[in-house]
């Protein structure tokens, strides 16, 4: 599809981050011939527009009280000193500008913007909050006909669009040629754009003038994720433009899902269960290379399937891939058990029976946190009620100096609680992220973390009673078995003509306890160091640290300060079509390297080698821990926490160095409010910000 004129196609809005062209200088030239001969040049006068660039407060105000300059200034191009330092992210002279009388709304430069579409078009949204409280007017277009809603879409900033959407613009509004900004996030291929404006309640059926749908506009820049998003909230897929073309063609239906999610649970029963009886029920020579053709070829079939998957799960680590091995893997020992094992060790001659006992509780125990894990909710952060809530939210949030990726997330329109983490796969944010677990299908937070490592704990005990049930079955039944076989050595092919089955699926299940070993180490670790998998890898979250900064020491940077933080950090970059949390997820990674972090290999490396923040060891992770109180204290604080073993606790809820504590409300960090009060409490106490 292609638009039929230049005019159909979104063009980038271009606002100037350097000096123009012309009138760069607000000094006038001096005409120095006189008719006696040259006299000394006049010193030259004060650049206005380079201390608006730099921020210069002092000077700019020495030069208002010295001089026939003031904030009204304008040069040849229509520029004034406030769109200068709206473009340089000179908050405080914006500020000083304004309150010294400068137009707020003054068209100026080539494209005849405002200040505050040049502060949009370089997502400054400290600086557009600003001249937004001051009477900026967001729906003023430029010589183009966007306004400050459409250039900020161009960048794909999802901060700055939720921004200006709590300021009331109308959210279906239009540019000069009927393009929306649902439209232009759709072209873009911003899908995180795409979904804020659709959660806003932008029209999926809205056309140009050329009769295109965002839709139409996600197709031709071939964004999956955008196409996806605009055909769950009832995008047309037959709408025709005027040229009489549909998206049709190759948008795909996407309520498959359910299907989807029980097929690739189900699908690898019939893999473990068809390989481990063809190796088991055949020759070895035979056996083995049929069976990794079978299932192969089972988990082609998989492959072909998952082509017609939503787009979000076609790779099989975010299917209940995963998930569905290790429940085949269960379901099958549990059954070889029951079958086989149990009548001839409990009720034999060697009597059995505690060991029996002890593998059916740690395999009972093993199912139930597993399906509890798999079911439970993880501990989801609650969204926050209303529109009016949220304004509230960024508002202090902007007052603070913390409306970031790492403070809010703006898919789920919340202000991130410490130590939570927004999961792609699972769409929230999780309180007190562990890490999100391909083996159960879920992530691993707060609610069902302890959970989670009982059922490690009862998994581990489990495969050893069964190899050891397993070892006692093989040895009494194959005394007198043949020892005739084509590879392996006399005692083995005893052992493995007496029952191959069962030799297969112990060694099936021992392998298992490979993985199992490496990540209940880790686990073992973090808990006695209060830490999560997140935290251990990528280090204490500097939300932690900062979180007081404001609201306690005084030391962030008021409304009125002269200086912005660093150059690069969090509030001053913006967040291109998308929401992170600066974990440094990376794409594109190798075979290894996806099954090392399937596993827990690489969690396991960093910190037995003393590398991961959990050892105190890492020198780039290594920071004071706020959460900690002890290695008994923190052990604890999590085995001995008053919620349910064997119920659902209240969401968030927890205890630090004994004290109750709800980590989906916990936006300061406990032990460092007692650092900087000069005293150690080891318990939490709310601190609220001093207002600005």
């Amino acid at each position: 599809m292609s638009p039929h004129d230049a005019s159909a196609v979104p063009t980038a809005h271009a606002a100037p981050a350097q000096p123009p062209s012309k009138s760069d200088t607000a000094t006038p030239k001096l005409n120095n011939e006189m008719e006696l001969g040259n006299l000394p040049i006049d010193p030259p006068q004060p650049d206005i527009m380079q201390m608006a660039r730099v921020g210069d407060i002092a000077a700019m105000e020495k030069l208002f009280e010295n001089s026939d300059y003031d904030a009204t200034y304008t040069d040849e191009e229509g520029i004034t000193p406030l769109h200068w330092a709206a473009i340089n992210n000179q908050f405080a002279m914006c500020k000083f500008l304004i309150k010294s009388g400068a137009e707020i709304n003054k068209k100026g430069g080539e494209s005849v913007a405002t200040p505050l579409q040049w502060a949009a078009q370089r997502c400054h949204y400290y600086t557009v909050h600003l001249l937004l409280q001051h009477g900026a007017d967001p729906l003023i277009t430029d010589a183009q006909g966007y306004n400050t809603l459409h250039i900020s879409t161009f960048n794909g900033n999802v901060f700055l669009i939720v921004l200006l959407l709590h300021q009331g613009i109308p959210v279906d509004v239009e540019d000069s040629f009927g393009h929306t900004g649902l439209m232009w996030s759709a072209y873009k291929g911003f899908p995180a754009c795409v979904d804020v404006f659709l959660r806003w309640g932008a029209s999926v059926h809205a056309t140009d003038e050329q009769g295109f749908t965002a839709l139409h506009w996600a197709l031709v820049k071939g964004s999956a994720g955008c196409v996806q998003k605009l055909i769950e909230y009832g995008a047309d897929r037959f709408a025709k433009t005027a040229t009489g073309n549909t998206p049709s063609i190759t948008a795909q239906e996407l309520n498959t899902r359910g299907f989807m999610t029980k097929f690739f649970f189900l699908w690898p029963f019939v893999l473990v269960w068809a390989s481990l009886n063809i190796i088991s029920g055949m020759p070895i020579y035979a056996g083995i290379p049929i069976g990794a053709v079978v299932g192969y070829a089972i988990q082609w079939v998989g492959q072909q399937v998952i082509a017609y998957a939503p787009p979000d799960m076609r790779q099989f680590q975010r299917t209940p891939w995963m998930a569905g091995i290790f429940a085949a893997s269960l379901f099958l020992v549990g059954m070889n058990w029951f079958m086989t094992l149990l009548p001839n060790t409990a009720f034999g001659t060697n009597n059995f029976w505690l060991s029996n006992f002890a593998f059916f509780i740690f395999s009972s125990l093993t199912a139930w946190f597993y399906v509890r894990c798999m079911v439970d909710d993880p501990g989801f952060v609650p969204k926050m009620n209303g529109i009016a809530e949220q304004k509230a939210a960024i508002d202090e949030l902007i007052s603070l100096w913390k409306f970031d990726e790492t403070n809010f997330c703006v898919t789920c329109m919340i202000r991130t609680p410490l130590r939570s983490k927004h999961c792609r796969r699972c769409q929230r944010c999780v309180a007190k992220h562990d890490h999100h677990c391909p083996w159960v299908y879920n992530c691993i937070g707060i609610n069902n973390h302890r959970h989670f490592f009982l059922y490690l704990v009862n998994l581990t005990g489990g495969i050893i009673l069964f190899d050891w049930l397993t070892y006692n079955y093989l040895t009494e039944i194959s005394a007198n078995t043949s020892e005739e076989c084509n590879i392996l050595a006399p005692s083995l092919c005893r052992i493995v003509n007496a029952d191959a089955y069962s030799v297969l699926l112990a060694i099936w299940a021992s392998l298992q306890l490979v993985w199992v070993s490496m990540l209940l180490f880790v686990q073992f670790v973090q808990v006695s160091r209060a830490m999560t998998t997140s935290e251990n890898m990528f280090g204490i979250d500097h939300h932690a640290s900062t979180s007081l900064n404001s609201a306690f020491t005084s030391t962030g940077t008021p409304l009125d300060a002269p200086q912005l933080p660093p150059s690069g950090s969090a509030v001053q970059s913006g967040v291109a079509g998308g929401h992170g949390h600066g974990h440094g997820h990376k794409h594109g990674q190798g075979f290894l390297k996806q099954w090392s972090k399937l596993l827990g290999v690489d969690s396991f490396i960093e910190t037995a080698a003393g590398r991961g923040a959990a050892t105190g060891k890492g020198s780039k992770r290594r920071k004071k821990n706020p959460y900690s109180r002890g290695c008994l204290t923190n052990c604890k604080d999590f085995w001995c926490d008053p919620a349910p073993v064997f119920g659902k606790r209240e969401t968030g809820a927890a205890v630090i160095g004994g004290q109750p504590v709800n980590y989906t409300e916990m936006y300061e960090s406990p032990s460092m409010i007692d650092e900087i009060r000069g005293r150690r409490t080891g318990g939490y106490e709310a601190v609220a910000a001093e207002d600005v």
